[in-house]
Formats: structure tokens, sequence, C-alpha cells
């Protein structure tokens, strides 16, 4: 077994998305940072309703999927389609955009505290016109595996073998899969403990530290992590990280690299620059959503 090192650490930067909410935003933060077939990861989170009450009105996407992950709070989803979904503290939303898609997302409160992420994950050529889905995933549904050493793991993609279980999480953990297979889990630790598991060789896969300060890698050569930021992962058969005094949360994303041009422009993200010209076009004219 090959314990997967810390080979790029990127910092999150503080930016404003939507109507101007104020978020934090590693992977995607410059053209050319992301980690294939992840495009971006962006984290909000503020208890100043001045910085996520305009919200994100609506606004297309063509050739990705969006994952967004809610901490606390209250956000309602609604796009072209008539989809509707209200999403509270541990819900998932996970949309394939694919050949198009138009929603919005707004807050359904006017204080408190609200925090979550949206990790935008990019689709392979073949799928990148296909009939736009959507899916909420209740914190019910999400499988919760408590560690031996202390902390719990949330599973919300995947199938991983944790504490000697495969632990199936809603999304790719059993029946149709998708073509990425991603691995999507948050992990709390208390402090001093330790955390493993097997990520499929060959897989790109990096960690996102929101809470605490922890170090990655194989003992005796782990290097640490710094806090809010995104720590991109060498190849190998597993990841180990250890949370330091004040304990840690984090994400573990992996998924199978498409190896494809990713040519972006705001919310299209294709293989071409004609695919692009395309997507703008098919948006001006109202295609886009018809063809949805």
């Amino acid at each position: 077994m090959t314990t997967r090192s810390l080979t790029q650490i990127i910092e999150s930067i503080a930016t404003a998305d939507g109507a101007g909410v104020k978020l934090r935003r590693s992977l995607g933060s410059q053209r050319g940072v992301h980690v294939d077939p992840f495009l971006m990861l962006d984290e909000f989170y503020s208890d100043d309703a001045d910085d996520y009450l305009a919200g994100f009105p609506a606004h297309p996407h063509r050739g990705f999927e969006t994952v967004t992950y809610m901490l606390d709070g209250h956000m309602r989803h609604e796009d072209h389609m008539g989809n509707r979904g209200d999403l509270g503290p541990g819900d998932v939303q996970w949309m394939t955009a694919a050949r198009g898609i138009i929603h919005s997302e707004m807050p359904q409160q006017s204080e408190g505290r609200m925090r979550g992420f949206q990790l935008w994950l990019n689709l392979p050529s073949q799928e990148k016109m296909k009939p736009a889905a959507y899916r909420d995933i209740a914190a019910r549904e999400i499988p919760v595996v408590k560690l031996a050493g202390g902390g719990e793991v949330k599973v919300i993609a995947g199938a991983p073998l944790l504490e000697g279980v495969s632990t199936a999480g809603p999304v790719n953990g059993g029946g149709a899969q998708l073509s990425t297979d991603p691995l999507y889990l948050d992990v709390r630790l208390p402090a001093g403990a330790v955390f493993s598991a097997p990520i499929i060789a060959g897989h790109n896969a990096f960690l996102y530290l929101y809470e605490g300060s922890a170090t990655v890698g194989p003992e005796g050569v782990a290097k640490p992590l710094p806090h809010r930021a995104a720590g991109v992962l060498s190849d190998g058969d597993d990841v180990r990280v250890q949370a330091d005094a004040s304990g840690v949360r984090f994400l573990v994303l992996a998924a199978k690299p498409l190896r494809e041009p990713v040519v972006q422009y705001g919310p299209f993200v294709m293989n071409t620059r004609e695919e692009i010209e395309q997507a703008v076009a098919d948006f001006r004219s109202g295609r886009l959503a018809s063809a949805a």
C-alpha cells in the first residue's frame, strides 16, 4: 500500500459570486487551478446576513455538475424545469447541468449562520449534452460512520472501506454509477486522532481543511495542511490525516480524471471554443433552456 502525500497546497482566496455572496475559493481561483475532473470548490461561511442575503439569482450552466453541501442555514433551489428544493443543515443537492439548466439558489433566512460548499465536477465530452438532471439528498440519507479513534465520517459519494466495512453513500454508492466515480467524504477528528481510508489508485484526489489544522501523508514524513486550504494528493492507494491539538474537519474528494481539454467561459465548461460559443448563443436565444 502506498500512502498519498501532499504535492500542492491551494490557498483559498476571498471573493464574491452571484449577487454578491462572500465566499472563499480554492480550486478555480485562477485559470487552470483545478484537479481533473474537479473544477472549482467554494466555501461560504458567514454569520452576517449582508454577506449572503443577495444569493445567486437565476443563472445558466452547461457541461458539468454542481454539488452543494450545506452545513448551516437554509437555501432554496429553483430551476427552469420546475424543480424546487429546500436545502437545510447536512443536506446535499447534486445537479447535473449537462446540456443546460437555468437555476437560482436563494437564502431562506434573514439572519443567522449560512455555511457550506459548492463543488463543480466536470463531465466527459460524451455526457456534456445529455439531458439535465437534479437530485436533493436529505441529511438523513447520508450514512455516518463512527471512527474507532474518535470522530466520524459522512459518506456523500462513493463506497469507501471504513472501519473494515464498505459504506455506500447516496451518490455513486450503488445503482447507476457516475462515469467519474466520485468519492466525497466529510471527516471530523478529535485532537490527535488519525484517519486513513483507501482511495482508488489512479484517481485524482484532494482534501479541503475547513476547521482546525492537520498533517497529511505517511507517518514520519507527513506535511501540514493549513486551515481553509486545498491539499492536492499524489497518486497512491490510501490517504492518512492526523489532527493537531485542536481537532479538525475536512473534505476528502477523489474521482477518475477525464484527461480532456477544458475550455471554460463563466458558467459554461466544454471541450472546445466552438462549443463555448454555441453555449453562449443558445443561452442568448433561449435555446439552452428549451433544449434541456
